[in-house]
């Protein structure tokens, strides 16, 4: 199919979700829209049935996600659909628990998700512009919504499918103002088959409003608090609309080195309970908030430095990471029932959880040796980006082997995305974390070998730094002199097999520092629980070959989530990657430790 629409697509089916009068209707009968947002991608496929009964037992009718387009297509034109990544049989298994669905495509997404669900091999090329009537953008998206709009399409609920609702773009009027852009969006949509009703979703405010919603569609508001604000300016712009909070921040995500987001019962209860007495239809983000597995989790940037998001994306939802049901779930139970009248569902048993243990680690190959012998070298004058390496995630190991005459000299790194850790002859002499840094090293009057591991620690999701690049993206300079003459060893991490991860345990030999390590513990039935690591510094955990993410000591998060179906019966291994500080041990407990918390305070800019 063309990249470029048709304008007049053949008329569909008509519409299961409509609205008139300012509210709605489902096959023409009065409706509210009490939504949750669960992100399929971030719970693991065994466990969506039960996440999902979950939300329907907190009364919600509906449940909404997003589609991250990078989680599906890693490289171009090869599509996962299958497993995690079969975003059909979530739809259907939502529709199996008497849920409608609300599918948010993008192709942006944001959802804090790595480059904001955009992949890494379009942001990367030469001249790409993400997210406007960039032609090269639009061919792109073209081709991909060729492959996953139908398949939405076919689960329709005018198809006898789940899907009420389709979501233009994502809260476009916080980037940019390309209203040509959007429509192509929504024409992109209908053209390939979606006629159930279509809407936009922005901040509260006009000036996002007027740069992300569309003549004819439906413009929803994202919000969490100051409801009676936001239904008075919806009403004043569009008074025949039913008003709409397409996303109730209810709690919030957190970044690395701040401390744990929480929003209180009463203070969500009370914002709820706001919406629903203004007539609005809600959609709870997040209702279950899951976990950023592997190196899905993004980051921020507040225009001095980057904010990476950690591996939890609990959010201090209703309901927990792992799945537990909060005092916040019951609260929002006992307030939709008062709405609705309909009686409640059984609850779900809280999850079984692994009793706590401790678990002696053995250490593994040092570092840098076992990252120098687990990767093909690439060579270049000039140090190459992660783009350049065709690489998107991970870690690279750059290598060189300057003369430093006598004396201290400083090492100055540009461009550098994000974190580096400095060896000079295997020896580590310092962490830079600056897009511009520099520190001394001391010279014998000989070549060195000088590395430097540079950690992607998560492309940005939000905002005008969308896409940007990682990698040493500038030079590495001693004193005035460019140091040239560079192997590069990619390291993507996420792409290792368990054969991969078995072969860098055993790649070089222990050094005492920082390395691989392993621990073992036996099962007799799998459970949830939860994992710490007490004693290491910062790096990654796979169990059983399935990378978990990271984890790092200046928190808040403290433990990380190990779901009962990556776990076996009989022997279960795992695997650590520590970049600085190797532990003697590591923990198995029966309860999250996400960090101190504050409370989350909203801004809208």
């Amino acid at each position: 199919m063309s990249s470029t629409p048709p304008q007049d697509p053949p008329p569909g089916p008509e519409p299961v979700l409509t609205h008139a009068d300012g509210r709605f209707l489902r096959s023409g009968r009065p409706h509210r829209v009490l939504a949750g947002s669960l992100h399929y991608f971030r719970v693991h496929p065994d466990q969506w049935a039960d996440r999902l009964r979950r939300v329907a037992a907190m009364g919600l009718n509906t449940v909404d996600t997003y589609v991250p387009w990078n989680f599906h297509e890693p490289r171009p034109g090869r599509y996962r659909f299958t497993g995690g990544h079969d975003v059909e049989r979530f739809l259907r298994t939502a529709q199996e628990t008497g849920l409608d669905v609300i599918v948010r495509p993008g192709p942006y997404i944001c959802a804090e998700w790595d480059n904001g669900g955009l992949p890494v091999w379009l942001t990367g090329r030469p001249g790409m512009r993400p997210r406007c009537s960039h032609q090269p953008y639009l061919d792109a998206v073209g081709r991909w919504f060729d492959e996953l709009v139908p398949r939405i399409a076919a689960l329709q609920a005018s198809r006898g499918g789940p899907v009420v609702a389709v979501q233009i773009e994502n809260e476009y009027g916080s980037y940019g103002d390309d209203h040509d852009y959007v429509r192509w969006v929504r024409d992109a949509l209908v053209a390939r088959g979606v006629t159930e009703l279509l809407y936009t979703a922005d901040g509260p405010t006009e000036l996002m409003q007027d740069g992300g919603s569309l003549p004819g569609h439906l413009a929803a508001a994202t919000f969490g608090s100051r409801a009676d604000e936001a239904a008075a300016l919806l009403r004043t712009r569009r008074g025949d609309e039913p008003f709409v909070c397409a996303e109730f921040w209810n709690g919030w995500f957190d970044h690395w080195g701040e401390k744990h987001h929480v929003r209180t019962v009463e203070s969500a209860t009370r914002t709820l309970t706001d919406i629903l007495d203004a007539g609005g239809s809600v959609s709870l983000y997040m209702a279950h908030g899951g976990t950023n597995f592997g190196l899905w989790a993004g980051a921020n940037h507040d225009g001095d430095r980057l904010q990476p998001t950690v591996t939890s994306y609990d959010s201090d939802a209703p309901i927990a990471e792992h799945g537990a049901l909060t005092p916040k779930f019951f609260a929002f139970r006992e307030r939709l029932r008062a709405v609705t009248g309909v009686p409640e569902r059984p609850l779900p048993p809280q999850p079984r959880l692994l009793a706590p243990r401790t678990l002696p680690v053995t250490a593994g190959a040092g570092l840098p040796a076992a990252l120098r012998a687990v990767s093909e070298p690439v060579h270049s004058p000039h140090p190459l980006s992660f783009e350049e390496l065709d690489q998107a995630s991970g870690l690279v190991l750059y290598r060189a082997l300057p003369r430093l005459p006598n004396g201290t000299h400083t090492l100055t790194v540009s461009g550098l995305h994000d974190r580096a850790q400095v060896f000079v002859d295997g020896v580590p002499v310092g962490v830079l974390d600056r897009e511009t840094a520099s520190l001394g090293l001391p010279g014998r009057g000989e070549r060195v070998r000088l590395e430097l591991l540079v950690e992607n620690q998560g492309r940005v999701n939000y905002g005008p730094l969308l896409g940007a690049h990682k990698g040493i993206l500038g030079g590495v300079s001693v004193g005035r002199r460019l140091v040239h003459g560079w192997t590069m060893h990619p390291l993507p991490l996420d792409t290792w097999t368990p054969d991969d991860l078995a072969h860098a345990v055993s790649a070089a030999a222990p050094d005492g520092r920082a390395g691989f390590a392993t621990a073992r513990f036996t099962l007799s039935e799998p459970a949830d629980g939860f994992l710490a690591l007490p004693g290491f510094a910062k790096g990654f955990v796979w169990v059983n070959g399935t990378l978990l993410g990271r984890y790092w000591e200046i928190g808040p998060q403290r433990t990380l989530y190990l779901p009962a179906p990556l776990l076996v019966p009989g022997e279960n291994t795992l695997t650590v990657l520590e970049l600085q500080r190797l532990g003697d041990h590591v923990e198995l407990r029966d309860r999250p430790e996400l960090g101190p918390a504050e409370e989350y305070v909203e801004t809208f800019s």
